[in-house]
């Protein structure tokens, strides 16, 4: 081990050491959501030498993302790039000796299931808990560790879910206290971002390297403005009789809203359609009568005076500037036909 190795100063920590440092480039991560949590945590394993991540998210960088959203910048916000796109960018930018896969999608039950082969673990960095609950049968079902993490406000929380061992999210949530605002009402400050992050990478490595003895079995909740951290155990909470993780499980939500073609995503004043694929470059001419319109490879963007709509290469769209799906379908509609 030579002092100006890239991980030197990680490989001097005796739980990782030189051995620790060799599993880690042998592992496969997926990240499902590349928000602040997403985006924190694919920076710092891309530093710690994870052998290959895979993003997945469904959204675009916008202006409001940077105050927490570490890896973009002002020039990704005016190129409106996918954020997975933005970061795969940064993170090969950091370490080009990390496989880096990228996926424009919405994480649902039909595009999940194809990203979980040779996984060896699965980080939570959602923001609604249809996806986490979706994340957690299929982490039961393919015996795959996730680590559950949240924020808002100043507050924040984590949880190490192992197959067969711990309490799953849906045995969870039936005794554990959860976040009820969102950080789209109720805001979220960075640090409370990073102390998330912190938690699920440390937990993270843990079971990467082989240290599952060193793992946090209890949930760990703070505020940070308030100076309050609880670390609760929770290991009663497990259910025999589960749906996700019982003796006879069914894992209910691998078919939840598996055909639901539109939804309101949560704070947002914006629905996503889920409808047919188009060849970009011909519909940025068909919606020019509409508004202004803005193209990269991956989206094509217009302006109305009311609304801003959203079409993505995987044929989903974004109708922003309302709640309602049925002015969304009629806005759609009107466009494309």
């Amino acid at each position: 081990m030579k002092e100006f190795d890239r991980y030197h100063k990680q490989m001097l920590f005796k739980p990782i050491g030189e051995h620790g440092q060799a599993l880690l480039g042998e592992k496969h991560v997926l990240i499902i959501g590349c928000g602040a949590l997403g985006s924190s945590i694919a920076e710092m394993l891309t530093r710690a030498g994870i052998g290959k991540l895979t993003l997945i998210d469904r959204d675009y960088v916008e202006i409001s993302n940077l105050q927490r959203q570490h890896l973009f910048t002002e020039a990704d916000v005016q190129k409106k790039l996918p954020k997975v796109i933005a970061a795969q960018s940064a993170l090969n930018s950091i370490n080009a000796e990390v496989t880096i896969e990228a996926h424009v999608m919405d994480g649902n039950a039909n595009t999940l299931p194809n990203l979980v082969n040779n996984v060896d673990l699965i980080m939570d960095a959602t923001d609604n808990f249809d996806t986490r609950f979706l994340i957690n049968d299929i982490a039961q079902k393919h015996s795959i560790p996730w680590i559950f993490g949240a924020c808002v406000a100043s507050s924040g929380l984590s949880f190490t879910i192992i197959p067969e061992k711990t309490p799953c999210l849906d045995c969870l949530i039936k005794v554990a206290p959860m976040f009820g605002a969102t950080c789209d009402a109720v805001g979220v400050i960075s640090p409370a971002v990073q102390m998330v992050v912190a938690h699920q990478v440390t937990e993270a490595l843990k079971i990467l390297v082989g240290a599952e003895g060193n793992l946090r079995s209890t949930l760990v909740i703070f505020d940070l403005w308030h100076n309050q951290y609880q670390m609760i155990d929770v290991s009663k909470a497990k259910a025999k009789d589960c749906k996700s993780c019982g003796t006879d499980a069914s894992y209910p939500a691998l078919t939840y809203k598996n055909s639901t073609k539109t939804e309101i995503l949560c704070g947002r004043d914006t629905v996503q359609i889920r409808g047919k694929k188009f060849e970009l470059t011909m519909l940025a001419k068909q919606l020019e009568r509409f508004g202004e319109v803005n193209q990269n490879p991956f989206l094509v963007s217009v302006q109305t005076k009311a609304h801003r709509i959203v079409f993505f290469q995987d044929g989903r769209t974004f109708i922003h500037g309302t709640n309602s799906i049925k002015e969304a379908k009629k806005i759609y509609y009107q466009m494309v036909g």
